[in-house]
C-alpha cells in the first residue's frame, strides 16, 4: 500500500495571487506534499470534507485572511 502524501491546502480569493501561491508551494513541496488551491471557503471546506472521507491527511492551511462570505480564520 502506498501511502498519501499530506495535502497542504492553499485558500485566497484573488485568483492571480492564489495561482502564484499554489506555483510556489508545488515548486519547493510537490515531492512530498499533495498541493490543493481553493478559491474561497467553502471550496476549501468542501475539499477537506472530501479528504476527511478519503482518510487523507492535510498538513497545512495558507489562508487569506480577508475574503467575501468567509474570514481566514472561519
Amino acid at each position: 500500500m502506498v501511502a498519501t502524501r499530506p495535502t497542504i491546502v492553499s485558500v485566497d480569493d484573488d485568483i492571480p495571487v492564489l495561482r502564484a501561491i499554489e506555483r510556489d508551494l508545488r515548486t519547493r513541496y510537490a515531492k512530498d506534499y499533495r498541493i490543493l488551491a481553493a478559491s474561497g471557503g467553502a471550496e476549501a471546506l468542501e475539499a477537506v470534507r472530501e479528504l476527511t472521507v478519503r482518510g487523507d491527511p492535510v498538513a497545512v492551511f495558507v489562508v487569506d485572511q480577508r475574503m467575501p462570505n468567509m474570514t481566514g480564520i472561519e
